[in-house]
């Protein structure tokens, strides 16, 4: 009794509050941060956006409201001793001052999903890259390859560039086929100035996205509320972005021009010559709703590329201090690479009722693509005196070996793939939710190879250095696809269950395959939030085009499906540090993989061995932590460590690395401004991989052996901000930024040339990426109006 007595008034001192936090749209924000200004503690908001916190009372007290990408609201507060009140906070979404990428794992209940990554890009012109495609930004989080800025290629967790999903509002993305290396490649589909969010996994998702062995990119384009224009340049190219509303939002448009300038930066490679690369792009995302339950949707997207060199020179300087060498080419002719490209798309989207809705979407792709050559090179290879005190210090010393090497190109690609696809959904209860979807394309490929090269090393030509490829592939196939899911959750949402099985048949190999796949999640009752996932199920890679293509360039129509089974584990905490939010994200993964098509690596370019005769796996573990690590400024850190091998059955060597065994991971974005003015910004990103597997061509016997060079890069940007709401020019604001790409200057290396000396011994000589280069660039937002 006397206990009872003692803590009586200490419960009589507190109150409870109770209540929610979402955005200004009526939107939940899980995992917002509610604070206690004085007693440095607080809470944060669960799933649906609530949140309850005993506070004191008889006395004023502040709370804090903050969530990443919205700006924080204090209220003072004066509640009476054992009062419950409710408290329901809206929070402004941050457009003006920060206009920054963020990465977060939390919204809408997505830290259910097992390896889900959710990236908000509320305006991705500021990350400091060469030329602000959305792979920049991939590119830092773990677990994702991409050792090449010239590129927006990206490899996931073991895989290589064709083995990844690439969705917009459910539309498939297709990439070019022909490009052989970074500089050739034109504009990336996605403008990150069109995109409403983003989400990333990168292994284990659900039944409803399609068959490939690496990773999903799900993007979903925007439906503005009001009018608005912007528009980027930089001495690497332009962008023209509009967005409007009209008809009371019945209407609404994105819509968007682009062209990239890449001459400047690609006149700081090794080889020297004329440079003509014109990549322009336009995309349109048109959405209608005449009723509350229907809407139509219009993709429509058309990207020209132009690449044409005239290589002159080149010098190149490798080895060691101690065994110097040089290699000087002089070259005579020119590649052209020119590819046109439409990807459009009708959607039809209907709600039925409170549970049950659809969306129908027909889709076509139309590329027609072209590569030619006519080049010829003439080297000499020579060591280099590297000794400081002589009279012939960095000169050549003795010619080690002499040659050319003619390169000739005639290569034409058409293709046309055209998809019908039904997705519906019904929510037969709160806790339940069944999804299944049909899908049906018609593939058209007609691919005509021409390329004949040969090698003349120190005057003689052998059989071995000579290579013809003439051979031709008219290809005409369908596909059939169907899906089926169930996502439950109980024990107030603490466990979310999703589980189902995915088909696929195609016509050319007459291969039929079953995908089961399961997530669990389970979020304990603790005073920490957290969740823990896991997920497992089986992934299949049906052939397309490139797989179909041997080492040589011949076809094999028998190539079967490779298959995967994705086991991973993980968890996702929110948390408070220095007052703020922040939120830590680890995961765990194996991959097993049979029936795989080796292949290797050069600059872009895959070469598969066309054929199902290997067997891989894949482990590592990837972790983030982001947050506000300076105030009002949105920063994350990544890493990534990963081994995987391959055992191709019958050469006798085991398993070994494969090309893409990239080790270590390592990516930040890191920003900080003046604390008495944000609108004057740093930012940074860094970019560290441990170097790649590699070995001379053509000698199966010496794969994978070597190592490359780590890729090493850092990009720095400095910006200001000017409001010019007041001046009445028709200019919301100006962004003016300085930005310094690849700051230290590091020579990466991408891939090797192999020259022979007069002995026959091979050396392997480095072709690096740009170097140091300074841009400047300018956005300007013009004033938003409303809706028509």
């Amino acid at each position: 009794m006397l206990l009872v007595l003692q803590l009586a008034p200490a419960q009589a001192q507190t109150a409870l509050l109770r209540g929610s936090v979402r955005s200004q749209e009526g939107l939940p924000l899980p995992g917002a941060a509610i604070q206690l200004v004085a007693l440095q503690r607080g809470t944060v908001a669960d799933t649906a956006g609530t949140y309850s916190l005993s506070v004191p009372a008889g006395d004023s007290i502040s709370l804090r409201y903050s969530y990443l990408g919205y700006r924080a609201r204090t209220v003072r507060l004066l509640l009476q001793p054992g009062e419950q009140r409710e408290l329901h906070i809206q929070l402004a979404a941050r457009t003006d001052e920060l206009r920054t990428v963020e990465v977060t794992s939390d919204q809408g209940g997505q830290r259910e999903e097992a390896g889900l990554t959710r990236i908000d890009p509320i305006d991705a012109v500021h990350i400091p890259t060469a030329f602000g495609d959305f792979s920049d930004i991939l590119q830092t989080l773990p677990g994702v390859m991409s050792n090449n800025e010239l590129s927006s290629a990206y490899a996931v967790r073991g895989g290589n560039f064709d083995e990844n999903l690439v969705y917009v509002n459910g539309i498939p993305i297709y990439r070019p086929f022909l490009s052989r290396a970074g500089q050739q490649e034109g504009l990336s589909f996605v403008n990150p100035q069109m995109v409403q969010s983003i989400r990333f996994s990168a292994g284990g998702w659900q039944p409803k996205w399609g068959d490939k062995l690496s990773s999903v990119l799900d993007i979903t384009y925007k439906q503005p509320d009001s009018i608005a224009t912007s528009l980027t340049a930089s001495l690497l190219g332009g962008n023209l972005e509009t967005e409007g509303s009209t008809g009371g939002g019945k209407f609404t448009w994105v819509a968007s021009a682009r062209h990239k300038s890449a001459r400047y930066l690609l006149g700081t490679l090794e080889t020297e010559g004329e440079y003509l690369p014109r990549f322009s792009d336009i995309q349109a995302f048109l959405t209608f709703t005449p009723s509350q339950r229907h809407q139509f949707n219009l993709l429509l997207s058309y990207a020209r590329n132009r690449y044409e060199v005239a290589p002159q020179t080149r010098e190149t300087n490798f080895g060691t201090l101690q065994q110097a060498f040089r290699l000087t080419v002089g070259f005579e002719g020119q590649e052209l690479l020119r590819y046109d490209t439409y990807q459009n798309a009708v959607k039809w989207s209907s709600r039925w009722s409170e549970r049950f809705r659809t969306e129908w979407i027909l889709s076509w792709l139309n590329t027609r693509e072209r590569e030619l050559a006519d080049v010829e090179g003439a080297y000499f290879l020579c060591n280099v005196d590297k000794n400081t005190s002589s009279a012939t210090f960095d000169q050549c010393q003795t010619i080690l070996g002499l040659g050319t090497n003619y390169l000739n190109i005639r290569n034409s690609l058409k293709a046309q793939v055209y998809t019908l696809q039904n997705r519906s959904q019904w929510q037969w209860t709160d806790q339940h939710r069944l999804e299944w979807g049909l899908e049906l394309s018609q593939e058209q490929m007609q691919d005509r190879l021409q390329e004949w090269e040969f090698i003349d090393s120190a005057g003689y030509i052998s059989i071995r250095d000579t290579r013809l490829i003439d051979n031709g592939l008219s290809l005409s196939s369908q596909r059939l696809q169907a899906y089926v899911q169930n996502s439950s959750s109980w024990g107030g949402e603490r466990h979310t269950l999703t589980y189902g099985l995915r088909s696929h048949y195609w016509t050319i190999n007459e291969q039929l395959l079953f995908s089961p796949r399961l997530q669990y999640a389970y979020r304990p009752i603790w005073a920490t939030d957290i969740v823990f996932s896991t997920a497992m199920g089986i992934y299949h890679q049906p052939p397309l085009y490139r797989e179909l293509r041997t080492y040589l360039g011949e076809v094999n129509l028998a190539v079967r499906a490779q298959s995967a089974l994705h086991l991973l584990a993980g968890a996702d905490m929110n948390f408070l540090m220095w007052n703020r939010p922040f939120n830590l994200v680890g995961e765990g993964y194996y991959k097993k993989l049979w029936h795989v098509n080796a292949y290797d690596i050069e600059n872009v370019r895959l070469r598969y061995f066309a054929n199902n005769e290997a067997r891989a796996w894949a482990t590592g573990a990837d972790f983030r932590i982001s947050g506000e690590f300076i105030p009002g400024a949105e920063s994350w850190f990544s890493l990534g460590v990963m081994s995987t091998r391959e055992d191709i059955l019958g050469d006798g060597r085991g398993y070994i690395r494969r090309p893409t065994d990239q080790r270590l991971n390592v990516g930040i974005f890191f920003q900080d401004h003046l604390p008495n003015d944000p609108s004057l910004r740093a930012y940074m990103r860094l970019l560290y991989g441990s170097g790649l597997p590699f070995g001379p061509p053509e000698r199966p016997e010496y794969r994978s052996t070597f190592t490359a060079p780590a890729y090493q890069r850092v990009d720095i940007g400095l910006s200001k901000i000017l409001d010019l709401r007041r001046h009445n020019m028709g200019i919301r604001s100006l962004w003016v930024g300085l930005e310094i790409l690849n700051l230290l200057a590091n020579q990466n290396v991408i891939s090797y040339s192999w020259v022979s000396d007069f002995g026959g011994r091979q050396y392997a000589v480095p072709n690096t990426l740009s170097s140091r280069f300074f841009n400047v660039k300018l956005v300007a937002q013009f004033n938003k109006k409303a809706a028509l």
